[in-house]
Protein backbone atom coordinates (compact mmCIF):
# COMPACT_ATOMS: atom_id res chain seq x y z
CA UNK A 1 0.00 0.00 0.00
CA UNK A 2 1.07 3.57 -0.44
CA UNK A 3 0.91 3.59 3.37
CA UNK A 4 4.16 1.61 3.56
CA UNK A 5 6.20 4.57 2.39
CA UNK A 6 4.20 7.06 4.46
CA UNK A 7 3.73 5.36 7.81
CA UNK A 8 6.68 7.07 9.49
CA UNK A 9 5.35 10.47 8.44
CA UNK A 10 1.96 9.56 9.91
CA UNK A 11 3.55 8.59 13.22
CA UNK A 12 5.62 11.76 13.41
CA UNK A 13 2.61 13.93 12.63
CA UNK A 14 0.55 12.74 15.57
CA UNK A 15 -0.19 15.61 17.96
CA UNK A 16 -2.84 16.49 20.50
CA UNK A 17 -6.17 16.31 18.68
CA UNK A 18 -8.42 19.42 18.93
CA UNK A 19 -12.02 18.86 20.04
CA UNK A 20 -13.41 19.29 16.53
CA UNK A 21 -11.00 16.73 15.13
CA UNK A 22 -11.81 14.35 17.97
CA UNK A 23 -15.51 14.54 17.14
CA UNK A 24 -14.76 13.95 13.47
CA UNK A 25 -12.65 10.93 14.38
CA UNK A 26 -15.46 9.49 16.51
CA UNK A 27 -17.86 9.90 13.60
CA UNK A 28 -15.47 8.11 11.26
CA UNK A 29 -14.82 5.32 13.76
CA UNK A 30 -18.55 4.57 13.82
CA UNK A 31 -18.95 5.00 10.07
CA UNK A 32 -16.09 2.69 9.10
CA UNK A 33 -17.60 -0.23 11.02
CA UNK A 34 -21.05 0.36 9.55
CA UNK A 35 -19.54 0.52 6.07
CA UNK A 36 -17.55 -2.72 6.49
CA UNK A 37 -20.75 -4.64 7.26
CA UNK A 38 -23.43 -2.73 5.33
CA UNK A 39 -21.47 -0.95 2.62
CA UNK A 40 -20.48 2.65 2.08
CA UNK A 41 -23.92 3.32 0.64
CA UNK A 42 -25.37 2.31 4.01
CA UNK A 43 -23.78 5.35 5.63
CA UNK A 44 -25.99 8.43 5.79
CA UNK A 45 -25.86 11.60 7.82
CA UNK A 46 -29.15 10.62 9.43
CA UNK A 47 -27.93 7.13 10.34
CA UNK A 48 -24.78 8.48 11.95
CA UNK A 49 -26.69 11.22 13.78
CA UNK A 50 -28.89 8.55 15.39
CA UNK A 51 -25.96 6.23 16.10
CA UNK A 52 -23.86 8.92 17.78
CA UNK A 53 -26.71 11.03 19.17
CA UNK A 54 -25.52 14.09 17.29
CA UNK A 55 -27.45 16.65 15.31
CA UNK A 56 -27.54 16.40 11.52
CA UNK A 57 -26.34 19.99 11.29
CA UNK A 58 -23.34 19.09 13.46
CA UNK A 59 -22.45 16.22 11.15
CA UNK A 60 -22.85 18.41 8.07
CA UNK A 61 -20.30 20.77 9.60
CA UNK A 62 -17.72 17.98 9.26
CA UNK A 63 -18.86 16.51 5.94
CA UNK A 64 -20.52 18.64 3.32
CA UNK A 65 -21.77 15.78 1.18
CA UNK A 66 -22.29 12.02 1.17
CA UNK A 67 -19.35 11.55 -1.18
CA UNK A 68 -17.08 13.59 1.08
CA UNK A 69 -18.17 11.41 3.99
CA UNK A 70 -17.48 8.23 2.03
CA UNK A 71 -14.02 9.43 1.01
CA UNK A 72 -13.23 10.28 4.63
CA UNK A 73 -14.39 6.82 5.73
CA UNK A 74 -12.11 5.15 3.17
CA UNK A 75 -9.25 7.31 4.48
CA UNK A 76 -10.03 6.25 8.04
CA UNK A 77 -10.06 2.61 7.02
CA UNK A 78 -6.65 3.14 5.43
CA UNK A 79 -5.26 4.55 8.70
CA UNK A 80 -6.59 1.54 10.62
CA UNK A 81 -5.03 -0.84 8.08
CA UNK A 82 -1.71 0.97 8.50
CA UNK A 83 -1.92 0.60 12.27
CA UNK A 84 -3.01 -3.03 12.31
CA UNK A 85 -1.17 -4.52 9.33
CA UNK A 86 1.48 -2.28 7.78
CA UNK A 87 3.05 -1.00 10.99
CA UNK A 88 3.70 -4.43 12.57
CA UNK A 89 4.93 -5.86 9.25
CA UNK A 90 7.53 -3.11 8.86
CA UNK A 91 9.42 -4.48 11.85
CA UNK A 92 10.36 -7.59 9.84
CA UNK A 93 13.51 -7.73 7.74
CA UNK A 94 12.93 -6.90 4.08
CA UNK A 95 12.46 -9.74 1.62
CA UNK A 96 10.79 -13.05 2.44
CA UNK A 97 10.57 -12.15 6.12
CA UNK A 98 8.60 -8.98 5.49
CA UNK A 99 6.49 -10.58 2.77
CA UNK A 100 5.40 -13.29 5.20
CA UNK A 101 4.81 -10.68 7.92
CA UNK A 102 2.61 -8.61 5.60
CA UNK A 103 0.47 -11.62 4.72
CA UNK A 104 0.29 -12.92 8.29
CA UNK A 105 -0.66 -9.54 9.73
CA UNK A 106 -3.32 -9.21 7.02
CA UNK A 107 -4.79 -12.62 7.86
CA UNK A 108 -4.63 -11.83 11.57
CA UNK A 109 -6.46 -8.53 11.09
CA UNK A 110 -9.29 -10.31 9.29
CA UNK A 111 -9.48 -13.07 11.90
CA UNK A 112 -9.54 -10.58 14.79
CA UNK A 113 -12.47 -8.77 13.14
CA UNK A 114 -10.82 -5.38 13.33
CA UNK A 115 -13.77 -4.33 11.14
CA UNK A 116 -16.97 -6.11 12.03
CA UNK A 117 -17.66 -6.86 8.37
CA UNK A 118 -14.23 -8.34 7.61
CA UNK A 119 -11.62 -6.68 5.43
CA UNK A 120 -12.94 -3.20 4.67
CA UNK A 121 -11.15 -2.88 1.34
CA UNK A 122 -12.35 -6.23 0.02
CA UNK A 123 -15.95 -5.34 0.85
CA UNK A 124 -15.76 -1.81 -0.54
CA UNK A 125 -14.02 -2.99 -3.72
CA UNK A 126 -16.91 -5.35 -4.45
CA UNK A 127 -19.43 -2.59 -3.73
CA UNK A 128 -17.77 0.05 -5.93
CA UNK A 129 -15.93 -1.92 -8.61
CA UNK A 130 -18.46 -0.94 -11.29
CA UNK A 131 -19.29 2.56 -10.01
CA UNK A 132 -17.14 5.29 -11.55
CA UNK A 133 -16.21 8.24 -9.37
CA UNK A 134 -13.83 9.52 -6.73
CA UNK A 135 -14.74 6.89 -4.13
CA UNK A 136 -14.05 4.02 -6.52
CA UNK A 137 -10.81 5.68 -7.63
CA UNK A 138 -9.54 5.97 -4.05
CA UNK A 139 -10.47 2.37 -3.21
CA UNK A 140 -8.75 1.17 -6.38
CA UNK A 141 -5.63 3.24 -5.69
CA UNK A 142 -5.23 1.92 -2.15
CA UNK A 143 -5.99 -1.67 -3.14
CA UNK A 144 -3.54 -1.55 -6.04
CA UNK A 145 -0.82 -0.06 -3.88
CA UNK A 146 -1.11 -2.94 -1.39
CA UNK A 147 -0.81 -5.48 -4.20
CA UNK A 148 2.21 -3.57 -5.51
CA UNK A 149 3.73 -3.56 -2.02
CA UNK A 150 3.51 -7.37 -1.93
CA UNK A 151 5.13 -7.53 -5.35
CA UNK A 152 7.81 -5.10 -4.19
CA UNK A 153 8.89 -7.44 -1.40
CA UNK A 154 8.94 -10.35 -3.85
CA UNK A 155 11.18 -8.39 -6.22
CA UNK A 156 13.44 -7.41 -3.30
CA UNK A 157 13.66 -11.07 -2.23
CA UNK A 158 14.66 -11.97 -5.79
CA UNK A 159 17.28 -9.23 -5.93
CA UNK A 160 18.88 -10.53 -2.72
CA UNK A 161 18.81 -14.17 -3.80
CA UNK A 162 16.03 -15.26 -1.41
CA UNK A 163 13.61 -16.18 -4.21
CA UNK A 164 14.31 -17.60 -7.66
CA UNK A 165 14.91 -14.72 -10.07
CA UNK A 166 12.95 -16.59 -12.75
CA UNK A 167 9.70 -16.32 -10.79
CA UNK A 168 7.03 -14.03 -12.24
CA UNK A 169 6.72 -11.53 -9.39
CA UNK A 170 3.36 -10.17 -10.59
CA UNK A 171 1.89 -13.67 -10.83
CA UNK A 172 3.15 -14.65 -7.38
CA UNK A 173 1.82 -11.45 -5.79
CA UNK A 174 -1.55 -12.02 -7.47
CA UNK A 175 -1.78 -15.58 -6.14
CA UNK A 176 -0.76 -14.68 -2.58
CA UNK A 177 -3.21 -11.78 -2.59
CA UNK A 178 -5.99 -14.09 -3.86
CA UNK A 179 -5.36 -16.64 -1.11
CA UNK A 180 -6.03 -14.05 1.59
CA UNK A 181 -9.12 -12.83 -0.29
CA UNK A 182 -10.39 -16.42 -0.33
CA UNK A 183 -9.85 -16.76 3.42
CA UNK A 184 -11.78 -13.57 4.09
CA UNK A 185 -14.64 -14.77 1.86
CA UNK A 186 -14.91 -18.17 3.59
CA UNK A 187 -14.65 -16.65 7.06
CA UNK A 188 -17.32 -14.03 6.44
CA UNK A 189 -19.75 -16.22 4.51
CA UNK A 190 -19.31 -19.57 6.27
CA UNK A 191 -17.73 -18.47 9.57
CA UNK A 192 -14.97 -20.92 8.69
CA UNK A 193 -11.88 -20.20 10.79
CA UNK A 194 -10.04 -23.08 9.10
CA UNK A 195 -9.90 -20.87 6.01
CA UNK A 196 -7.01 -18.96 7.59
CA UNK A 197 -4.94 -22.11 7.98
CA UNK A 198 -5.77 -23.12 4.42
CA UNK A 199 -4.58 -19.72 3.21
CA UNK A 200 -1.38 -19.96 5.25
CA UNK A 201 -0.69 -23.44 3.94
CA UNK A 202 -1.27 -22.27 0.39
CA UNK A 203 1.07 -19.32 0.88
CA UNK A 204 3.73 -21.59 2.32
CA UNK A 205 3.49 -24.04 -0.58
CA UNK A 206 3.61 -21.23 -3.13
CA UNK A 207 6.75 -19.77 -1.56
CA UNK A 208 8.26 -23.24 -1.26
CA UNK A 209 8.20 -23.55 -5.03
CA UNK A 210 10.56 -20.61 -5.48
CA UNK A 211 12.68 -20.29 -2.35
CA UNK A 212 16.46 -20.56 -2.66
CA UNK A 213 18.91 -21.89 -0.06
CA UNK A 214 19.60 -18.27 0.93
CA UNK A 215 15.89 -17.64 1.30
CA UNK A 216 15.46 -20.77 3.38
CA UNK A 217 17.96 -19.40 5.87
CA UNK A 218 15.89 -16.22 6.19
CA UNK A 219 12.75 -18.27 6.77
CA UNK A 220 14.40 -20.29 9.52
CA UNK A 221 15.77 -17.17 11.22
CA UNK A 222 12.34 -15.56 11.15
CA UNK A 223 10.67 -18.67 12.52
CA UNK A 224 13.21 -19.06 15.34
CA UNK A 225 12.90 -15.39 16.29
CA UNK A 226 9.10 -15.14 16.17
CA UNK A 227 7.64 -13.46 19.23
CA UNK A 228 4.14 -12.27 20.17
CA UNK A 229 3.37 -8.99 18.47
CA UNK A 230 1.95 -5.75 19.81
CA UNK A 231 -1.20 -5.97 21.96
CA UNK A 232 -0.43 -9.60 22.76
CA UNK A 233 -1.16 -10.86 19.29
CA UNK A 234 -0.08 -14.37 18.39
CA UNK A 235 3.03 -14.76 16.25
CA UNK A 236 2.96 -15.44 12.53
CA UNK A 237 2.34 -19.06 11.58
CA UNK A 238 2.71 -19.34 7.83
CA UNK A 239 6.08 -21.05 8.04
CA UNK A 240 4.93 -23.29 10.90
CA UNK A 241 2.09 -24.71 8.85
CA UNK A 242 4.04 -25.14 5.65
CA UNK A 243 7.68 -26.06 6.22
CA UNK A 244 9.77 -24.77 3.36
CA UNK A 245 12.28 -27.01 1.67
CA UNK A 246 14.31 -26.17 -1.37
CA UNK A 247 13.73 -29.17 -3.62
CA UNK A 248 15.99 -28.18 -6.49
CA UNK A 249 19.73 -28.83 -6.52
CA UNK A 250 21.75 -25.74 -7.35
CA UNK A 251 25.40 -25.78 -8.37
Amino acid sequence: MKAISEIREIRNARKKIPKGEKTRDEILQAAVHIASAEGLEGITIGRLADELELSKSGLFAHFGSKEELQLAVVGKARDIFVREVVGPALSAERGIGRLIAMLDEWISYIGRSVFRGGCFFMASAIEFDSRPGQVRNLIAELSRSWLEALRGEIVFAQSTGQLDSKLDSAQLAFELHALVHGANWAFQLFNDEKAFELARAGIGRRLQAGVTPTGLKHLRVRLAGTKPGANGRKPARITKKASVRHTRTRK
